[in-house]
């Protein structure tokens, strides 16, 4: 494999997507939604419920699989104190893997899809190019900017959270070990497994809108994950969050395997006549 060919597919595609204001505008919104507007809302939203005795104890099931530090500080916290400090730090935690899937799925969506749409997709491929070398290319292109913006979202929400949390808490949670794993490992391995699987995606399907309806649902096992750490049953710490970057790992390596497997340009080229 050429690393010279990978880039010049990534350049060509970098030079389309920041002309296109339908994958651009995306990029930006969904960022902003997740990693401002949403989180802002909710805290705003537990300042403004009453506490009561009985605050705590429905926070049970989201504490009791913490670890043991983290069980005698909360203890020692109001339960609107311990609402912020579970939410900011643990429940919303999952946002910033939604983040790198939801704005490379627009790109890698829009990889082959949108060449289709836009008649190029015949001189793409008949460009002297292995298809590993334009699959990687291809999903180059939607990993880098993805990981760039899950970094710049979760610096905005850092600040965001450690205003709030010094007003409320007297300290600052960020930043913090479990998230500088959540950030530079788990988000990025399961970011490329999601993309390699929307290229391919977008290599099978007529459309642009098709390839990404049909990406949305890798979206599923975030959401699960998310569910499960409110309902207790899970919660994401340094441990799990190393132990599902390896997994993934593996995924990705597996997932990529079998993507340049069931890359065929010959199968691409006899969709179109």
């Amino acid at each position: 494999m050429r690393l010279r060919k990978v880039m010049l597919v990534f350049k060509k595609d970098w030079l389309e997507i920041k002309r296109n204001h339908e994958v651009i505008l995306p990029m930006i919104i969904i960022p902003l939604i997740l990693s401002i507007g949403f989180p802002l809302v909710f805290i705003v939203g537990i300042t403004m419920v009453p506490e009561s005795a009985s605050s705590m104890e429905d926070l049970e099931n989201m504490i009791r699989n913490l670890p043991e530090h983290e069980r005698n500080a909360l203890s020692q916290m109001t339960p609107l104190q311990a609402s912020i400090y579970l939410f900011t730090l643990y429940f919303l935690a999952p946002l910033f893997l939604i983040i790198p899937v939801m704005v490379s799925s627009v790109i890698a969506a829009d990889s082959f899809a949108g060449e289709k749409e836009r008649k190029t997709i015949e001189a793409l491929l008949a460009t002297p190019i292995s298809d590993s070398e334009l699959l990687l290319g291809k999903v180059m292109v939607s990993f880098v900017p993805s990981f760039m913006i899950t970094v710049i979202s979760f610096i905005a929400y850092s600040i965001l959270v450690n205003i709030l949390s010094f007003t409320m808490l007297g300290r600052f949670l960020f930043p913090n070990l479990l998230w500088i794993m959540l950030i530079f490992c788990l988000s990025p391995a399961m970011a490329f497994a999601s993309i390699c699987l929307t290229v391919i995606i977008s290599a099978k399907v007529k459309g642009f809108r098709e390839a990404q309806q049909i990406s949305g649902m890798l979206l599923l096992p975030i959401i699960a994950l998310m569910l499960g750490q409110i309902a207790g049953i899970i919660m994401l710490g340094p441990v799990i969050i190393g132990v599902l970057t390896l997994s993934i790992i593996l995924i990705d390596y597996a997932v990529l395997s079998l993507s340049v497997r069931a890359f065929k340009r010959e199968e691409i080229l006899q969709k179109l006549i």
